[in-house]
């Protein structure tokens, strides 16, 4: 594994690399960054060159001023692989990860070999209205609030939605000390935060995005704990060819959580599978 900075789109991102072959994405979501795949990325690495970054904001990448709508953070990720010198790529987005591995998928179909979608509702996109969003999206969406509430107290804040996003079993403490220190101090707080301070920019982007085309590139969506198939509901109408799985007894960090019931579906051979199916996976 080597972690390098890559100017891309404006900024420098953080990216782990490692492995040979087809390249294979991975974005990750809040509150990770790239090490969330820590335990997939072994066994991705026989046969992918795989390509995890820190997104914008996030990690060791640029805190930037802005640009962390999901349209910003897609051309982040298509500029990340011009830089890598990788014309496609499967590309796989957990959580805050998702919506611009969508928006990829969706502007530039011919750079998306196959796409994974896990645990994350795309905005305001019909399918998922008796989901609710979580109290946390309103207070992190307040400019300025979490930053001062939160300072000082980041690993007990962390901490807890680790314990909540694996349904108590916790993660590595390697794993736990690096992610709480990566969103310690109110910049790396307000980087995480201008996340969701941009979602219903994002939200506005994804309704355009699928008013005026559909997803055409092979997809599998994955929920776990508590999205579930909300995020299968929202794509079904606007997919050519969906597949969805449920990972039983999975909180919502899958790759951490249950990384066995994960890694078969990443290698799913989507491409030969009917339209718009769906399937359970578990134990």
């Amino acid at each position: 594994m080597r972690e390098q900075r890559v100017r891309a789109n404006g900024i420098d991102i953080n990216v782990a690399v490692t492995g040979d072959g087809p390249p294979f994405l991975l974005l990750h979501g809040f509150p990770h960054t790239w090490r969330l795949w820590t335990a997939v990325i072994p066994h991705l690495a026989r046969h992918h060159r795989v390509i995890a970054p820190d997104l914008r904001g996030l990690g060791a990448s640029t805190r930037a001023a802005g640009g962390y709508d999901a349209g910003t953070l897609a051309a982040d990720a298509e500029a990340l692989l011009d830089a890598l010198d990788e014309p496609t790529a499967t590309v796989a987005g957990i959580d805050a990860g998702a919506p611009p591995a969508f928006l990829l998928a969706m502007r530039r179909p011919t750079r998306v070999r196959r796409l994974v979608l896990m645990e994350s509702l795309l905005g305001g996109l019909p399918g998922a209205e008796d989901f609710r969003p979580p109290w946390w999206f309103g207070f992190h969406a307040v400019p300025g609030l979490a930053e001062t509430v939160l300072a000082g107290h980041e690993p007990d804040y962390i901490g807890w939605f680790l314990e909540a996003g694996t349904r108590g079993r916790g993660v590595p403490p390697a794993i736990r000390d690096h992610f709480i220190a990566a969103y310690t101090g109110r910049e790396a707080l307000r980087g995480a935060f201008e996340h969701y301070r941009a979602m219903p920019e994002s939200a506005a982007q994804l309704a355009e995005a699928t008013t005026t085309g559909r997803l055409t590139v092979p997809t599998v969506a994955i929920g776990a704990h508590p999205v579930g198939d909300a995020l299968a509901r929202q794509l079904r109408p606007v997919t050519d060819r969906l597949t969805s799985h449920l990972i039983d007894d999975c909180g919502h960090i899958i790759p951490l959580d249950r990384p066995d019931a994960l890694l078969p579906l990443l290698a799913e051979d989507v491409s030969r599978a009917p339209a718009t199916t769906a399937g359970p996976s578990g134990r």
